[in-house]
């Protein structure tokens, strides 16, 4: 069995950057690693994802978000992360079903009973060995993201979560925070505002040591 290292966090947060660090990191240890996404990894889930971020779906229901989303995560655990891990491969993705809990449950306010139910349902017993959350203050994260959506033009196909109220995007930086101390054994919470080799480095030593008590030479 691989080991499953999953990032979250709010949009703006550094998960992208830090994810592709880690991958590269782990790849010079010539250890077995692939680095995949939420919504995507797929090329099904790679179509619901133009769905799930373009702006001109502002009107898309939090139901249907859901279940979006939850059909993404089904094809990606069929197709690439059950095989890879069953494979003996390190999976490292941007979110997992920690997202749908803060987004679609604290930020969109559908039912959590619901969502731990399609998780339970759909996702079964596969739980992440180990969840990097970057934390940072919601202003900051949208200032970023929508910094870098324009800075490579991408505002009509990217842009609808940054175009949310700042209020949801404080309810889902607390449900991350939330999740983490209410799940402190797996969950590796990163000051997202420093600087990114501090960042990496930081979470380089949590990855090694996990790694190593799992019988990794890193």
């Amino acid at each position: 069995m691989g080991y499953f290292i999953v990032f979250e966090g709010i949009e703006g947060c550094g998960k992208t950057t830090q994810i592709a660090l880690l991958g590269d990191a782990l790849r010079k240890k010539n250890l077995p690693v692939i680095v995949t996404r939420e919504p995507g990894g797929t090329p099904i889930g790679d179509e619901i994802r133009k769905i799930l971020l373009h702006a001109q779906h502002a009107d898309i229901a939090p139901e249907t978000e859901l279940l979006l989303y939850t059909a993404s995560r089904v094809q990606h655990l069929h197709q690439l992360i059950t095989p890879a891990l069953n494979a003996g491969t390190i999976v490292l993705c941007d979110r997992f079903f920690d997202a749908t809990t803060a987004y679609q449950g604290y930020g969109e306010g559908i039912d959590l009973a619901l969502i731990e139910q399609m998780r339970k349902t759909f996702v079964s017993n596969l739980v992440p060995d180990l969840t990097i959350l970057l934390d940072c203050p919601a202003e900051r994260g949208l200032e970023r993201s929508r910094q870098r959506i324009k800075r490579e033009g991408k505002e009509s196909v990217e842009g609808r979560f940054e175009e949310k109220h700042i209020m949801f995007h404080e309810r889902v930086r607390n449900a991350y925070l939330e999740l983490a101390r209410k799940h402190p054994e797996r969950f590796y919470v990163v000051n997202g505002e420093q600087p990114v080799t501090a960042v990496h480095e930081q979470i380089c030593a949590a990855v090694n040591q996990r790694l190593r008590e799992k019988g990794y030479a890193v």
